[in-house]
C-alpha cells in the first residue's frame, strides 16, 4: 500500500493571526516579534520579504530594510488559541496526526484512496479549517514527509500540492539545495563551494561523496534529495521538560535584578507542575554572558512541585553558577525528569496552611491569569511566564525572546 503523508503550514501564521484581529492589517508590510533593539522577528508579511526581511532577522535590521512596515510585540495566548482551533479540527478528520510546531502539522492518510481518495479528503479539511478559522493554510500530499514538506513550500502562499509516487525525483530536481530540510546556511556554503546549487546535482552524485564531505547529515541531504527519507510521524507527546529563558534589553550584573528574575522563573514553572498534574526531579539554571559564553548547572532532587522546594534550589544553583561577575545577557531555569502525579506532602516541613497556601494561590491564577497573585519577591521581574496547559501534547510558542 502506497504512502500518503501529507504536511499541512499555517501560512505566515503569526501575521495571518494579526490581520484576523486587526482588519486593518491587510496587506501592508507586518513584522511580528520583539520590538527593542534587541529583538528579533518572529514572523513577517509576504509584502516585507520583497525588502531582504526574513524570520529570525534582528528587528533592528529588518526596520531598517522596509521602514514603512507595522511592527507588532505579538501575543501568545492569541496564536495559541487559533493553534488550537487548527489542532481540534484535524484530530477529528485525522487520527494519526504529528504537531511539529504551532503552525505545522503532519498526517497520515494512508489507506484513504480506497475509500474516499487522499488529495480530495486533504483539499476538503484545509477547506474546512480556512472557513471556520479564516486562517490561510497550504498543504503538500506525497509518499513521505520530507517531500510533502517541500511540496508545502512550492504550493505557497495558501494552495496546494500533490506530488504522485514515482514523481518525487523530478519535482525536486530543479529546486535549489536550500529547499532540503536540514540544509542550514552553513551547509549550503559548504555546497556552493563545491559547485552545488541544485538538487539535481545531488542526485547525480554518488551517496559516498556526500558522505565524505558532509558525513551523516551529508548521507541525509542525498537520501532527501533523491526522495528516499521518510522519518515516521511522531504523534503528540507528552511534554518531558519545561523552562523559560529571559534575555535582558541590557547586559547587567544587578544581583538584585538577577535573582528577582530567577526566582519569578522558578515560581511560575512550579506553578506550571501543579497545573498539569506533575512533578520534577531535576532542575537547572542556564547563564549567558556578555562575551556569549553559556553555562549551566543542574542538580537533581526528590520529586516536587512546590515552590517552597523549588525556588531555595534554583537560587542556591544561581549563586553557585554565577562566579565571573561578568555582565550577563540572559538567564533561564529549567524542570526535568518529569512524571505525572500530585505534590507528596512532606510531613516534616508542611504545614496544612501552606498546602492550602498553595491551592488557592492557584485557584486564583486559574480563574483570573498567572499574573493576578505573586510572591513578593517577585513582583520586579517583568512578562514572566503566559502558557497555555504546557502539558498537553501542544509544541510551546516559538515568539522572538521577551527582554526585560
Amino acid at each position: 500500500m502506497n504512502k500518503n503523508i501529507l504536511h499541512l503550514d499555517l501560512d505566515t501564521f503569526f501575521v495571518s493571526c494579526e490581520r484576523l484581529i486587526d482588519s486593518r492589517l491587510q496587506k501592508r508590510p507586518l513584522l511580528v516579534g520583539g520590538t527593542g533593539d534587541r529583538g528579533v522577528v518572529a514572523a513577517c508579511s509576504y509584502e516585507t520579504r520583497r525588502f531582504g526581511v526574513y524570520s529570525g532577522m534582528p528587528m533592528k535590521l529588518a526596520k531598517r530594510l522596509c521602514p514603512e512596515a507595522v511592527v507588532i510585540r505579538g501575543n501568545s495566548s492569541i496564536y495559541t488559541k487559533y493553534s488550537h482551533q487548527v489542532t481540534e479540527i484535524i484530530k477529528e478528520k485525522a487520527p494519526l496526526f504529528e504537531k511539529a510546531s504551532i503552525d505545522e502539522f503532519y498526517a497520515d492518510l494512508s489507506g484513504m484512496d480506497k475509500f474516499f481518495g487522499s488529495y480530495k479528503y486533504a483539499s476538503e479539511m484545509r477547506t474546512t479549517i480556512i472557513r471556520e478559522t479564516g486562517l490561510p493554510i497550504s498543504f503538500g500530499l506525497s509518499g513521505n514527509k520530507i517531500v510533502s514538506k517541500v511540496a508545502t513550500g512550492e504550493a505557497k502562499p495558501n494552495n496546494q500540492l500533490r506530488i504522485d509516487p514515482g514523481f518525487e525525483k523530478p519535482f525536486l530536481a530543479p529546486l535549489s539545495i536550500r529547499k532540503i530540510p536540514s540544509v542550514g546556511h552553513k551547509t549550503y556554503q559548504i555546497l556552493r563551494n563545491l559547485g552545488i546549487d541544485k538538487v539535481s546535482v545531488v542526485q547525480q552524485m554518488p551517496v559516498e561523496m556526500m558522505t565524505s564531505v558532509l558525513g551523516v547529515n551529508g548521507t541525509t541531504i542525498w537520501k532527501r534529495a533523491n526522495g528516499l527519507d521518510n522519518p515516521p510521524l511522531i504523534p503528540f507527546y507528552e511534554r518531558k521538560s519545561i523552562s523559560t529563558e529571559r534575555t535582558f534589553t541590557k547586559d547587567t550584573t544587578d544581583i538584585i535584578k538577577l535573582r528577582t528574575t530567577i526566582f519569578a522563573m522558578a515560581e511560575n514553572l512550579a506553578f506550571q507542575l501543579r497545573r498539569g498534574d506533575k512533578l520534577a526531579s531535576c532542575i537547572s539554571v542556564k547563564i549567558r554572558y556578555s562575551d556569549f559564553n553559556t553555562y549551566s548547572k543542574q542538580l537533581k532532587i526528590p520529586y516536587t512541585s512546590a515552590d517552597h522546594v523549588l525556588i531555595p534550589k534554583i537560587l542556591e544553583l544561581f549563586n553557585t553558577l554565577y562566579q565571573r561577575r561578568l555582565l550577563i545577557r540572559l538567564v533561564g531555569v529549567k524542570f526535568s525528569d518529569l512524571v505525572t502525579g500530585n505534590y507528596q506532602i512532606n510531613l516534616f516541613d508542611d504545614t496544612e496552611e501552606m498546602l492550602s497556601l498553595y491551592n488557592a494561590m492557584d485557584t486564583i491564577r486559574n480563574k483570573y491569569g498567572e499574573l493576578s497573585i505573586q510572591k513578593a519577591a517577585s513582583m520586579g521581574a517583568k512578562t514572566i511566564g503566559r502558557f497555555q496547559n504546557p502539558f498537553n501534547g501542544e509544541p510551546p510558542v516559538l515568539l522572538a525572546h521577551r527582554k526585560q
